[in-house]
């Protein structure tokens, strides 16, 4: 058991090792922006990405955001659920966020969302319409980059195909963005 530890370790240590700074750079400064021109920040995934969208939005939100001394404009779709299952039952699960983002994105908003695979159906979907619709399209995906990767605007792409790794990685990225501005509330400005 002790060998199977060290070796999960080790390869989550190359899944961090992965992260470029450059994009995490990048996707700061996309987070600027929407901050100064009070933009909204819509991020979605499934699964434990699901989970940490809402952390991400946790976190910017309120950490950030107390920081900063301005509020991030950021919401979850993942967080409604009877609006989730409304739409999934009345028309398909593929457009849960999609039709959600046709209710709350436009045109300069940010559209971010993470997927280990990239080729999640309902992700796809939203952001094909957001990048259709002059949303900000932004992705966080694994080795396998997907569909997504072809989308997106800015792509991250961790270098694993592991669930549990590439989720581990991507909620870093996600703090990463986040404590950029609790840590330096300066670089809001």
């Amino acid at each position: 058991m002790n060998q199977w530890i060290s070796n999960y370790v080790q390869a989550q240590k190359a899944a961090l090792d992965s992260i470029p700074a450059d994009g995490v750079a990048q996707l700061v400064q996309t987070m600027r922006t929407a901050l100064q021109q009070d933009r909204q920040i819509l991020v979605f995934g499934n699964g434990g990405s699901a989970a940490n969208a809402s952390h991400f939005a946790t976190d910017l939100g309120k950490g950030a955001s107390d920081k900063v001394g301005k509020l991030f404009r950021v919401l979850s779709l993942n967080d409604n659920v009877s609006w989730m299952t409304a739409i999934g039952n009345d028309y398909a699960y593929e457009d849960i966020f999609l039709r959600q983002l046709r209710n709350y994105g436009r045109p300069g908003d940010v559209a971010l969302s993470l997927s280990v695979s990239g080729n999640s159906p309902n992700c796809v979907k939203a952001l094909e319409w957001a990048k259709a619709n002059g949303l900000r399209t932004v992705a966080l995906v694994g080795a396998k980059r997907g569909r997504m990767a072809e989308i997106a605007e800015q792509v991250i792409v961790i270098n694993d195909t592991h669930y549990g790794r590439v989720e581990d990685a991507q909620m870093g990225i996600c703090h990463l963005l986040c404590y950029a501005f609790i840590e330096h509330p300066e670089w809001a400005k």
